[in-house]
Protein backbone atom coordinates (compact mmCIF):
# COMPACT_ATOMS: atom_id res chain seq x y z
CA UNK A 1 0.00 0.00 0.00
CA UNK A 2 2.77 2.55 0.86
CA UNK A 3 3.45 2.16 -3.27
CA UNK A 4 -0.16 3.87 -3.92
CA UNK A 5 1.01 6.68 -1.66
CA UNK A 6 2.87 8.50 -4.17
CA UNK A 7 0.31 7.67 -6.68
CA UNK A 8 -2.50 8.93 -4.52
CA UNK A 9 -0.28 12.61 -3.55
CA UNK A 10 0.46 13.09 -7.03
CA UNK A 11 -3.34 12.42 -8.09
CA UNK A 12 -5.21 14.31 -5.09
CA UNK A 13 -4.71 17.61 -6.96
CA UNK A 14 -6.46 16.05 -10.33
CA UNK A 15 -8.61 14.44 -8.01
CA UNK A 16 -9.97 18.04 -6.03
CA UNK A 17 -10.32 19.74 -9.32
CA UNK A 18 -12.45 16.79 -11.10
CA UNK A 19 -14.66 16.77 -8.00
CA UNK A 20 -14.94 20.76 -7.80
CA UNK A 21 -16.04 20.36 -11.25
CA UNK A 22 -18.77 18.01 -10.75
CA UNK A 23 -19.63 19.31 -7.50
CA UNK A 24 -20.43 22.51 -9.50
CA UNK A 25 -22.29 20.91 -12.33
CA UNK A 26 -24.41 18.70 -10.27
CA UNK A 27 -25.50 21.22 -7.64
CA UNK A 28 -26.38 24.12 -10.79
CA UNK A 29 -28.37 21.11 -12.10
CA UNK A 30 -30.88 22.26 -9.13
CA UNK A 31 -31.23 25.60 -10.39
CA UNK A 32 -32.36 24.37 -13.90
CA UNK A 33 -34.53 21.84 -12.63
CA UNK A 34 -36.56 23.73 -10.54
CA UNK A 35 -36.79 26.21 -13.02
CA UNK A 36 -37.94 23.34 -15.75
CA UNK A 37 -40.33 22.70 -12.68
CA UNK A 38 -42.00 26.21 -12.50
CA UNK A 39 -42.47 26.34 -16.04
CA UNK A 40 -44.71 23.01 -15.67
CA UNK A 41 -46.35 23.72 -12.62
CA UNK A 42 -47.41 27.04 -14.59
CA UNK A 43 -48.91 24.98 -17.32
CA UNK A 44 -50.96 22.75 -14.81
CA UNK A 45 -51.86 25.96 -13.48
CA UNK A 46 -53.02 27.45 -16.68
CA UNK A 47 -55.01 24.51 -17.61
CA UNK A 48 -56.43 23.87 -13.85
CA UNK A 49 -58.02 27.76 -13.97
CA UNK A 50 -59.03 27.44 -17.45
CA UNK A 51 -61.22 24.20 -16.31
CA UNK A 52 -62.57 25.82 -12.94
CA UNK A 53 -63.57 29.50 -15.23
CA UNK A 54 -65.69 26.61 -17.38
CA UNK A 55 -67.21 24.93 -14.66
CA UNK A 56 -67.44 28.87 -12.52
CA UNK A 57 -69.41 29.74 -16.61
CA UNK A 58 -72.01 26.48 -16.04
CA UNK A 59 -72.73 27.40 -12.16
CA UNK A 60 -73.59 30.95 -13.67
CA UNK A 61 -75.31 30.23 -16.55
CA UNK A 62 -77.39 27.74 -14.03
CA UNK A 63 -77.95 31.10 -11.93
CA UNK A 64 -75.58 29.26 -9.11
CA UNK A 65 -72.22 29.74 -7.55
CA UNK A 66 -69.56 27.01 -8.30
CA UNK A 67 -70.19 25.83 -5.05
CA UNK A 68 -73.74 26.19 -4.76
CA UNK A 69 -73.56 24.03 -8.24
CA UNK A 70 -71.57 21.27 -6.82
CA UNK A 71 -73.63 20.94 -3.66
CA UNK A 72 -77.02 20.43 -5.63
CA UNK A 73 -74.45 17.41 -7.66
CA UNK A 74 -73.22 16.02 -4.77
CA UNK A 75 -77.22 15.11 -3.67
CA UNK A 76 -78.11 13.80 -7.03
CA UNK A 77 -79.02 10.24 -7.27
CA UNK A 78 -77.01 9.61 -10.70
CA UNK A 79 -73.15 8.91 -8.87
CA UNK A 80 -71.90 10.18 -12.32
CA UNK A 81 -73.33 13.74 -12.19
CA UNK A 82 -72.50 13.71 -8.12
CA UNK A 83 -68.55 12.77 -9.83
CA UNK A 84 -68.78 16.10 -11.58
CA UNK A 85 -70.09 17.59 -8.24
CA UNK A 86 -66.65 15.83 -6.39
CA UNK A 87 -64.52 17.37 -9.92
CA UNK A 88 -65.88 20.89 -9.46
CA UNK A 89 -64.54 20.86 -5.35
CA UNK A 90 -61.44 19.17 -6.83
CA UNK A 91 -60.66 21.64 -9.32
CA UNK A 92 -61.13 24.57 -6.53
CA UNK A 93 -58.86 23.15 -4.59
CA UNK A 94 -55.70 22.51 -7.38
CA UNK A 95 -56.35 26.05 -8.40
CA UNK A 96 -55.57 27.06 -4.70
CA UNK A 97 -52.93 24.47 -4.54
CA UNK A 98 -50.50 25.00 -8.03
CA UNK A 99 -51.60 29.05 -7.15
CA UNK A 100 -49.96 28.62 -3.52
CA UNK A 101 -46.93 26.74 -4.81
CA UNK A 102 -46.38 28.84 -7.73
CA UNK A 103 -46.11 32.13 -5.59
CA UNK A 104 -44.15 30.46 -3.17
CA UNK A 105 -41.74 29.21 -5.20
CA UNK A 106 -41.46 32.84 -7.23
CA UNK A 107 -40.98 34.73 -3.95
CA UNK A 108 -38.54 32.50 -2.51
CA UNK A 109 -34.97 33.95 -2.29
CA UNK A 110 -32.04 32.16 -3.67
CA UNK A 111 -31.68 30.59 0.10
CA UNK A 112 -34.79 29.27 0.57
CA UNK A 113 -35.79 28.29 -2.97
CA UNK A 114 -34.87 24.74 -2.31
CA UNK A 115 -36.57 24.88 1.10
CA UNK A 116 -39.54 26.23 -0.25
CA UNK A 117 -39.40 23.84 -3.63
CA UNK A 118 -39.35 20.36 -1.18
CA UNK A 119 -42.31 22.22 0.79
CA UNK A 120 -44.53 22.52 -1.84
CA UNK A 121 -43.45 19.47 -4.34
CA UNK A 122 -45.98 18.20 -6.64
CA UNK A 123 -44.96 14.30 -6.88
CA UNK A 124 -46.82 14.75 -10.15
CA UNK A 125 -45.31 17.45 -11.87
CA UNK A 126 -41.84 16.63 -10.63
CA UNK A 127 -41.92 13.32 -11.89
CA UNK A 128 -43.20 14.67 -15.20
CA UNK A 129 -39.96 16.94 -15.20
CA UNK A 130 -37.76 14.25 -14.52
CA UNK A 131 -39.39 12.88 -17.64
CA UNK A 132 -38.33 15.95 -19.90
CA UNK A 133 -35.65 17.25 -17.70
CA UNK A 134 -33.02 19.13 -20.13
CA UNK A 135 -29.56 19.91 -18.07
CA UNK A 136 -28.09 23.59 -18.95
CA UNK A 137 -25.43 25.85 -17.73
CA UNK A 138 -27.34 28.10 -15.73
CA UNK A 139 -26.18 31.46 -16.08
CA UNK A 140 -28.20 33.17 -13.74
CA UNK A 141 -27.04 34.36 -10.47
CA UNK A 142 -29.29 31.51 -8.57
CA UNK A 143 -27.39 29.08 -10.74
CA UNK A 144 -23.76 30.48 -10.26
CA UNK A 145 -24.77 30.35 -6.30
CA UNK A 146 -25.31 26.64 -6.19
CA UNK A 147 -22.61 25.62 -8.36
CA UNK A 148 -20.20 27.49 -5.47
CA UNK A 149 -22.49 25.49 -2.78
CA UNK A 150 -21.85 21.93 -4.66
CA UNK A 151 -17.98 23.08 -5.00
CA UNK A 152 -17.87 24.03 -1.13
CA UNK A 153 -20.14 20.43 -0.32
CA UNK A 154 -17.91 18.01 -2.64
CA UNK A 155 -14.31 19.64 -1.10
CA UNK A 156 -15.70 19.35 2.70
CA UNK A 157 -16.97 15.39 1.66
CA UNK A 158 -13.90 14.78 -0.17
CA UNK A 159 -11.47 16.52 2.37
CA UNK A 160 -12.94 16.05 5.57
CA UNK A 161 -13.74 12.42 4.92
CA UNK A 162 -12.48 10.37 1.88
CA UNK A 163 -9.11 12.07 1.91
CA UNK A 164 -8.17 11.49 4.95
CA UNK A 165 -9.37 7.81 5.17
CA UNK A 166 -7.76 7.10 2.28
CA UNK A 167 -4.12 8.79 3.42
CA UNK A 168 -4.97 6.77 7.23
CA UNK A 169 -5.34 3.42 4.67
CA UNK A 170 -1.50 4.29 2.45
CA UNK A 171 -0.16 5.32 5.62
CA UNK A 172 -1.33 2.39 7.69
CA UNK A 173 -1.01 -0.57 5.52
CA UNK A 174 2.18 -0.82 4.38
CA UNK A 175 4.45 -4.04 5.58
CA UNK A 176 4.40 -4.09 9.58
CA UNK A 177 7.87 -4.42 11.33
CA UNK A 178 8.61 -7.91 12.60
CA UNK A 179 8.05 -7.34 16.64
CA UNK A 180 11.79 -8.70 18.65
CA UNK A 181 11.13 -12.04 20.25
CA UNK A 182 12.90 -11.54 23.75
Amino acid sequence: MRVLKPLYTAGEKLIDRILCVAGAVLFSQASEFMQQYLQRLGGHLVEARRQLAQFEDIARQAGRTLQELAAQYATNADPTVVGMGRLMGDTETRVSALSASEAALRNASVWERPFVFLRHLDGEIARGTTGVFKPAVPTTIEGILYALIGVIVILVIYHGLLAPLVRRICRGAGPQPKAKLA
